[in-house]
């Protein structure tokens, strides 16, 4: 009994810690795509109010709530989970095939940026440890860097319909580009079976702990 109760507390804390970084993480990513395609001359997520903030709006029930919660049960060495796709018409872009790589990039680039940001938060609950706010600063620094480095690392898989996948079908010539592409309705599947397999783990951990590295050197934090 006292250890269910254990695992219940443990579950909640962890809720607690990761709640707002996760949140933040997938939401931002989805309206980075957005707001880029925006730029580029597609209005189809504009039009739909995905271009915001607000996490309602990007919420996927499985992807956002369900996937996490039971990774963390289970004590996965990866939390990670996605959100509704935000609607992008790549027809609609002024240059669909070059300009698919700035906004397939921005998800990825936006959980960079708030992994730096959370970085700061880590590094500025360091640098007040006789404060209450220090601890929970510092956790959620910590949970706010792996998840965004996590997220960022897995989307750049070159692996359609991952981020990765459409920047490398923006770069590759026309007709290896179009072969490639045809990947896309099998892609999930693929990246399941690397998942449980444990390939996926052993692919991408290194550049995981590469990209924490980096983040906590452009901050100033001892790794």
């Amino acid at each position: 009994m006292d250890s269910i109760i254990q695992d219940i507390d443990r579950i909640i804390q962890g809720i607690a810690i990761f709640a707002l970084p996760v949140i933040l993480a997938i939401t931002l990513h989805e309206a980075a795509h957005g707001y880029v395609a925006k730029q580029y001359g597609d209005l189809t997520a504009y039009a739909q109010g995905r271009v915001t903030l607000n996490p309602l709006r990007h919420i996927d029930l499985i992807g956002t709530v369900i996937v996490p919660l039971l990774l963390l049960a289970v004590s996965s060495p990866y939390l990670f989970g996605w959100a509704k796709p935000v609607p992008v018409n790549f027809g609609n872009l002024r240059h669909p095939k070059r300009d698919m790589l700035w906004v397939a990039a921005a998800g990825p680039g936006a959980n960079l940026l708030m992994a730096i940001l959370w970085a700061l938060v880590f590094k500025l609950g360091l640098a007040i440890p006789e404060s209450n706010l220090a601890e929970p600063m510092i956790l959620m620094g910590r949970a706010g860097i792996f998840i965004n480095v996590i997220l960022m690392v897995l989307n750049l898989l070159p692996l359609p319909p991952l981020d990765g996948g459409r920047i490398a079908v923006s770069l590759l010539p026309h007709r290896i580009a179009y072969r490639y592409s045809k990947i896309e309705p099998y892609g999930f599947i693929i990246l399941l079976v690397l998942l449980f397999t444990g390939v996926l783990g052993a692919v991408i951990g290194p550049f995981i702990m590469v990209t924490i590295k980096m983040v906590a050197w452009l901050v100033g934090l001892q790794v």
